[in-house]
Parts: C-alpha cells; structure tokens; sequence
C-alpha cells in the first residue's frame, strides 16, 4: 500500500491514498483536496477538463474529515508541503464526515479537551504524539543498548514507595487495599540483586489534589536502577541518557519539531556534562530573587523555573534535606541532615524532569528511617530482606514520560503529551 511519506519514490506514477479529507479549497476551475494518511500530507490537484467530472460533483459533499480513497499522479512540486503533490485521477468517498466540530477558527482548551477523541487529528497533536512514540522507542533502545534489562513491576502493590497520602485505593478481595502504583522504584531494587542494571517503563497513578500544567493522575514513567552505583555515577548515567535522546529527537525529527515551530537552539546544547548545585545554593538563588522559601522547604513550579533561569541546560540540584525526600535515600556522609539525591530540572521553565538518588544499603539505617517516617516494618519485610542478603550500595532514578515530551515540544501543558490526559477534573474521554 502507498504511504504519503514515500511519495519521492513514485514520482510519474499513479498512487491509491486511502485516508482523510484534511483540507479543501477552490480556485477558479482548479480544485484542491489536501489528503492525510497517517504518515504525511499530500495535496491533490483537479484541473476542470482532466480529471473526473466527480472530483467537481463531490466537492461540496465532502467535509473535513471525511474519509476517502483517492488516485493520482505523483509529480514534484516545490512549492507544495513535503515537495510532492498528486494530479488527481479518481476519488471516491468511504464515509461523508458533515459539520466535523474542530474548524479552522479557534477553539478554547476546555472544548479542545471535550473533544480531544477529535483534537488528535490536529497537525500540532500529531505531531507531539509522533515525538512522543519515537521517544519512547529511543529510550528502550539506550537501556537495551548499555546492558539493561527491562523489569516489569506491578500496578497494584500493597505498599507505597513515600507513603499512600495521595494514592488511589481499591479494595483487594479479602486481603485489604491494594493500590495503584506510584513507583515500581522497590521492585527494581530487588531486581538488580538478579541483573544489576534493571529498568522499567510503564503507568503511574498519583492521586494528587493538583491542577498545575505539569501534573496528571496518570502518567508514564521511566526509572532505573543500578548495583554498586553511587550519586555521582546515577548522575552521570542521567546526564548520557537525557542527552542521547534529546539528540536523537533533533536527528530524526525534524519535521515534527517545525510544526510545532519548537526554538531547538537549547536543546542543541544539552550535552553533558550539566551544571550541578546544592540544595543550599538554590536557596540563594531563590533568595536573591526575593522568592519567600525556607531552608528546609521543597521546591514548588515557581521556584523550580526561577532556578531553571539561570542556566542553559538542566540543572541538577543536589543534597536536599533528608525530612522532604523518601524514607529510602541515603544520608550523606557529612551532613546527616541531607540526603544524597539529585533532581534534574528542565530549562525553559519545564521544572523537574527527573528524580534520583542513591539508596540507603544498611539494613539498621533503613529500618530507623522507616520508623522515623512512620512506616511499618511488616509492611516493608521483603524490602528490609534486600538489605540483609548480599546488600550493596546501588542508585536509581525515574523520569516522568509526558514532562520531558512537553519540554521537548515546547507545549505549554503536560495535557498534550499523552493521548488521553487523566486531571484532577477531566477523565473524559
């Protein structure tokens, strides 16, 4: 079957597109059907007196999006989009779309997403969605690639990684609540004790009471974790995977990023290695630019892009304070009141991208945190076994799917960077 992508290798030769109807328009006694299929656009030229007298009959029949199966000749044409069109030699309709909702003129987001079954079809949505595959298909190819294997973890767990405050619950036939997963991060660390270097990529559910344009309920995330790695090797592992992709994405799609007319000259620039600074050198970034935030407080999307400022690529800020991050995390060696992580922020305002750190291997530093944090060691007893049965020092991190998809394009919101976006007051579609 011809695509419209591979136009340039059937240049004199009559093609069948089956597709939609995208666009339409007339000039005089020419007609013109711009055509999509799923792989490109392609216009298709009526000329009164060479093509079929139907072509002309039909339309006015045929609104946007109807769908239709057209023949022509593919000929070159540099003024055309993709440098190709087709003199039109037969159409027929599959089915008449009538009064299709999305038009030409703007529509506001709350419409968009009441019809976003529809809105997908849209050029720029495509286009993000086509970034976002071949994203996901660069990073199974890096863990492939540096000596990975792919851990499956599960979606209902009976525990929570940083506590069940903001998980959705169900029950578990009679066993009590299980939940939807926030992390498979616990599950990877008993894997690397089989593989070493273990990843996983999958839904994430968090029921957080937040309407931020970097949130969802449910999202993809990517995270990894590595035996005998310490913070410094998990951030250098970080700063080979972000850049590896970023490039990847300028090399192979470029089409797609001009749709979106994305300013790629900052993503050309991420390439480690990435400026790194301390918790309590963020503080007086923030400080300086007079953001009310306290020694001791996390950081929220203002000040996250407030740091970002003064940077050209991620940032990595390392060392936060060990009472805001997980129960997990290693205490840092000169500072106990620290903890040995890093978070990877975005530039242009994109926030944090990326969680990581090095975990706590000793068995009785574990235990104290978890009582410290209020955990119940029953709860936990098959985690606690990891660190009394060959424990090693190991590190990780998870990266947030639709966040980096949204930096990448250059979109306002994480809403468009995954199909159907699941908020705090939308799940329909």
């Amino acid at each position: 079957m011809f695509h419209i992508s591979d136009a340039k290798n059937f240049v004199g030769e009559e093609v069948e597109i089956r597709g939609w109807l995208y666009n339409k328009r007339s000039k005089g006694k020419i007609l013109f059907y711009i055509i999509r299929d799923g792989t490109g656009y392609i216009q298709a030229v009526a000329v009164k007196g060479e093509a079929p007298d139907k072509a002309f009959e039909m339309y006015d029949q045929l609104g946007l999006e109807s769908s239709i199966i057209v023949k022509g000749i593919v000929r070159e044409e540099p003024r055309a989009p993709g440098g190709y069109e087709l003199t039109l030699t037969d159409i027929k309709p599959v089915h008449k779309s009538v009064d299709y909702p999305i038009t030409k003129k703007e529509h506001g987001t709350a419409f968009l997403m009441e019809h976003r079954h529809l809105w997908l079809r849209s050029k720029k949505q495509r286009a993000i969605l086509r970034i976002r595959s071949f994203v996901e298909k660069k990073i199974v190819d890096f863990f492939y690639e540096n000596g990975f294997v792919r851990i499956d973890t599960p979606i209902l767990t009976a525990t929570a990684a940083e506590g069940t405050t903001n998980l959705f619950a169900t029950e578990y036939f009679n066993l009590g609540k299980a939940y939807l997963a926030q992390t498979g991060q616990l599950y990877l660390e008993a894997a690397i004790f089989a593989h070493g270097l273990v990843y996983n990529f999958g839904p994430t559910f968090r029921a957080e009471k937040s309407k931020t344009r970097r949130h969802l309920m449910e999202f993809w995330m990517i995270e990894a974790e590595e035996a005998f790695y310490d913070n410094d090797d998990n951030i250098a592992l970080q700063e080979k995977f972000i850049s590896y992709l970023i490039q990847n994405v300028l090399e192979n799609c470029g089409d797609d990023l001009k749709i979106l007319e994305r300013d790629t000259s900052l993503l050309e620039k991420v390439v480690p290695p990435f400026p790194k600074i301390t918790y309590d050198e963020a503080i007086e970034i923030l400080s300086r630019k007079n953001f009310k935030i306290r020694w001791g407080e996390d950081f929220g999307g203002d000040d996250e892009t407030a740091i970002s400022e003064s940077f050209e690529k991620p940032v990595f800020v390392m060392n936060y304070p060990r009472d805001i991050k997980a129960f997990y995390m290693k205490e840092h060696s000169e500072r106990p009141e620290l903890v040995k992580c890093a978070d990877l922020i975005a530039p242009e305002g994109y926030g944090e991208i990326i969680g990581g750190s090095q975990r706590e291997e000793d068995y009785d530093k574990l235990l104290k945190n978890m009582k410290d944090f209020g955990l119940s060691e029953d709860d936990y007893g098959w985690y606690l076994d990891l660190r009394k049965y060959g424990s090693v020092p190991h590190s990780g991190f998870g990266m947030g799917l639709e966040r980096f998809v949204a930096w990448v394009c250059g979109i306002p919101h994480v809403r468009e960077a995954i199909p159907f976006p699941r908020m705090l007051y939308r799940i329909y579609p």
